[in-house]
């Protein structure tokens, strides 16, 4: 029997990570940087799990090895060709038979191979705590501002050398708005986005600022877990200006696409309540005509800026203007004090 070992995130750096449940399993969530080798498929997964329940745990692992023996070889190639000489740390979903089963494979052909104890299971029980009481090493800066003042854009060009920073909406495919989804693809699954989180955090340096962008305790789909909203609202909170003009230019040129003219439709449909009849029906009129900018204003001083006002209750630690990045980056550093 392959040894078993406790999760340590320094495994990332050593083994290589093979994932042995299903494909809907792991599209779900899995361990950063794991690779699917999956002993059975979903059907059969499906199958071998009624089989069990009904007829015993015998006649399910026959079952099972009917239906995987066949794929001996080619789990034992694609491993080693991921392995590249790395040891390999295999889990499932509470490392039980489906890890056992490839952990034995690579031992009797010769591979360095070890088990995650607990499977997915104990991982994700490390995420989750991590997140139910989130305890940060260094300043976590919270950047606020209206919709459309280039605050992604800025962390972005943010200096790696001086701040961590943690790109919330690109992580949640959703930049947290109306039309936020458009052209980012479909959002993560819950666990799928902790765990992306988590590793952002893991792999964070102590000597420096950790910046995000402030962000409802929803991004589209998906929500901040554990304490990490409260964690934000605690953190240091700089204010973004930036004028409504080149808010509308950036939002403009941001939306401007083709292909987002009917997802633009669907998306004012969704607030056509919070803007009022008369407000759709002017906004409907003017994306029909591919008026962006004009929507842009619209949504800004209708809806936007509105609803923002609405859920502020707090005053910032300092304020930077977004008009100009290299400048902004110079107030955020004497904010930070670095």
């Amino acid at each position: 029997m392959a040894r078993t070992i406790p999760f340590d995130p320094s495994l990332f750096e050593t083994h290589c990570i093979i994932d042995a449940r299903t494909p809907l399993e792991f599209a779900e969530d899995h361990l950063p940087g794991a690779i699917n080798v999956p002993i059975l498929t979903d059907a059969e997964r499906v199958e071998i799990g009624t089989l069990y329940k009904q007829q015993g745990p015998q006649p399910a692992r026959v079952r099972g090895l009917e239906l995987i023996c066949h794929r001996f070889p080619a789990i034992v190639a694609t491993i080693a060709e991921a392995a590249k000489g790395r040891p390999v740390l295999v889990y499932c979903w509470r490392g039980g038979l489906r890890s056992e089963s490839i952990a034995l494979l690579l031992e009797m052909t010769g591979y360095p191979v070890v088990k995650l104890a607990g499977g997915y299971k104990s991982f994700r029980t490390i995420v989750t705590s991590f997140f139910a009481s989130v305890s940060l090493p260094v300043q976590l800066v919270v950047l606020h501002g209206m919709t459309g003042s280039g605050k992604t854009e800025f962390l972005q060009q943010l200096p790696q050398e001086r701040y961590t920073v943690i790109d919330l909406e690109g992580l949640a495919r959703h930049r947290g708005s109306a039309f936020g989804s458009l052209g980012l693809g479909e959002q993560p699954p819950q666990k799928r986005f902790e765990t992306l989180l988590w590793d952002a955090f893991r792999k964070a340096p102590t000597d420096r600022p950790i910046v995000v962008e402030g962000e409802s305790k929803r991004i589209g789909r998906v929500t901040l877990p554990g304490d990490l909203y409260e964690v934000m609202a605690a953190g240091t909170k700089v204010w973004c200006e930036v004028s409504v003009a080149t808010r509308v230019k950036r939002l403009s040129a941001e939306y401007a696409m083709e292909e987002y003219r009917q997802p633009m439709a669907e998306a004012l449909e969704r607030i056509k309540k919070k803007l009022g009849g008369p407000q759709y029906t002017e906004l409907q009129n003017k994306l029909a005509a591919w008026d962006i900018p004009g929507v842009a204003q619209d949504l800004i001083e209708q809806y936007y800026d509105k609803l923002y006002y609405r859920v502020r209750k707090w005053e910032p630690e300092g304020t930077i203007n977004l008009e100009d990045y290299a400048a902004a980056e110079k107030e955020l550093a004497e904010i930070c004090c670095i």
